[in-house]
């Protein structure tokens, strides 16, 4: 058991600590053709920007750094008049033309029926002052676009009067048909891919202003769901398989196997009722498959929590269909919880991260423990099995089988 308390304790320190590789990423103020006086990282994708803002004139000197997450992908950055959001974003996105497969640069406008997907993204001149703008592969002339490949979009802006607060809002894709950029990913990350920043101060907001508070409560929302529905409750069913015939600590399983649970339950409800707020703090964004079995295994993991007000004695005839009940609903809900808990991972664009990486460890752990169990409960089936035929068949006296068990566990 402290060696599960080891792994669970190792997860949250690979939750807390280890930062998000879309985080991690450090921003730059050198260009191959030019000097910006500050950068910043920005909250998602290992995009960065920097700037140099003239306040005798207005004028803002920027740089994107994105990454292409295909080698037909595209990359975009904008800036929304009015509100951190994509729709209403005045976007510079860069893809691979079609014709000649050197980068290009056009301009869009996402409106409302590009957002529902009612018509394709058409490149059309931009109502804002950009004076000018340009985008470059990094490698320089000789490079090409993949999976991975960086690329910075360069611009010049001309901004109101006393207005540096600029809503930055940047994504990518996958595919560009023809001229017209594809939608994007709607992961998580990409989600949350706006931030508003001060350009003559350098402060920095997240997207709607709960921006961080949604951000906060996602790793929290993860990191307790993935150790209650991920870790406690299947040590908690581990417990009541395997203790409960060890004869030597009595019913003492049963409290470390109900304590479990409980707590496995605890944690989780709290989990559940964060990823409840996740949802009302986040309208539009849908996560059908998570969130049905987020809901699943809470209704399981209720069902079961409540079956012990209704336990039978060991004597009621309704005892073994109450153990059927209960067996049932107990392996559906640590089913339903692990299979979430990598959904989860996906959801948040976490599938090759060390948070995932540290679960895996920590769950092929209790896997691996299990299967040792497993095979040690078989051997002692399979030798109590023989020892009872030898018993029938007169073999052996009634008294041999104390010390015959005795001198077998030694």
């Amino acid at each position: 058991m402290n060696l599960f308390i080891f792994f669970i304790l190792a997860f949250i320190f690979f939750v807390c600590f280890f930062p998000d590789p879309a985080v991690s990423s450090h921003c730059t103020t050198q260009t191959p053709t030019k000097t910006f006086q500050r950068c910043m990282t920005l909250p998602s994708q290992q995009a960065s920007i920097a700037w140099t803002f003239h306040p005798h004139n207005a004028t803002l000197d920027l740089v994107f750094f994105g990454n292409f997450i295909s080698p037909s992908g595209w990359v975009g950055w904008g800036i929304n008049p009015v509100s951190p959001e994509m729709t209403g974003t005045r976007a510079l996105i860069a893809f691979p033309d079609p014709n000649s497969g050197q980068i290009v640069l056009l301009p869009y406008v996402i409106d409302p029926t590009v957002k529902l997907q009612r018509t394709p993204l058409l490149s059309r001149p931009l109502d804002v002052h950009v004076l000018s703008s340009s985008a470059a592969l990094y490698g320089g002339k000789l490079a090409t676009v993949h999976a991975g490949a960086a690329v910075q979009i360069y611009a010049t802006l001309r901004l109101s009067p006393n207005r540096t607060r600029i809503h930055h809002v940047w994504n990518r894709g996958l595919y560009v048909q023809g001229y017209s950029p594809t939608i994007h990913p709607t992961t998580a990350n990409d989600l949350s891919s706006t931030a508003t920043v001060d350009v003559l101060s350098g402060s920095t907001t997240g997207g709607s202003g709960a921006g961080g508070v949604v951000a906060t409560l996602r790793t929290f929302h993860g990191a307790i769901n993935a150790v209650s529905w991920g870790v406690l409750l299947p040590i908690g069913a581990v417990t009541a398989r395997y203790l409960r015939h060890v004869q030597s600590i009595g019913p003492s399983w049963f409290y470390a196997h109900m304590g479990v649970q409980l707590s496995g339950f605890v944690l989780g409800t709290v989990g559940f009722a964060v990823g409840i707020r996740l949802g009302d703090l986040s309208p539009g964004v849908q996560y059908g498959l998570h969130r049905k079995l987020g809901f699943a295994a809470f209704i399981l993991g209720a069902l079961q929590t409540l079956a012990l007000l209704f336990r039978p004695k060991t004597t009621n005839k309704f005892r073994k269909y109450w153990k059927s009940y209960h067996h049932f609903v107990g392996y559906s809900c640590v089913v339903l919880g692990v299979v979430n808990v990598f959904q989860g991972f996906e959801v948040m664009g976490q599938g090759r991260s060390y948070a995932k990486l540290g679960y895996c460890l920590c769950l092929a752990t209790l896997i691996g423990g299990c299967i040792s169990l497993e095979v040690n409960s078989w051997v002692v089936f399979c030798r109590k099995a023989k020892e009872e035929k030898l018993r029938r068949e007169g073999l052996i006296g009634g008294s041999d089988k104390g010390s015959g068990i005795h001198n077998s566990q030694h």
